[in-house]
């Protein structure tokens, strides 16, 4: 069974930085796309930045210039360094990835979130 498990989320101060990781896990063939998501208090689900297995990135505008996304293909990890945090950024964070398994082929998995504060 393969998993995504987010760490990094906590409080942090407006201009503040932190790194969220995700790492897969399970019985992995392949992973292409990989993304962190968030979802804010009382709106909906933004795709903050996108990285596929060349490493080549897009990202929201709310985050373009502020947050790096990267990854490490030969530990099935994703990263997402942000930067010059604002309150706005709070929210849940979310790692997806569309993965091969052994198992089950091609799926789209999510991480269970992670939780990011901004506050001053």
């Amino acid at each position: 069974q393969v998993q995504l498990v987010e760490s990094g989320g906590r409080s942090v101060q407006i201009g503040g930085s932190l790194t969220l990781s995700c790492v897969a896990s399970g019985s992995i063939v392949a992973i292409n796309d990989m993304a962190w998501y968030r979802v804010a208090p009382g709106k909906g689900r933004e795709r903050v930045a996108r990285i596929d297995s060349t490493g080549s990135t897009t990202y929201a505008d709310s985050v373009k210039g502020r947050f790096i996304c990267s990854r490490d293909n030969a530990e099935n990890t994703v990263h997402l360094q942000m930067n010059s945090l604002r309150a706005e950024d709070t929210a849940v964070y979310y790692c997806n990835a569309n993965i091969r398994s052994r198992e089950a082929g091609w799926s789209n998995i999510w991480g269970q979130g992670t939780q990011v504060t901004v506050s001053s």
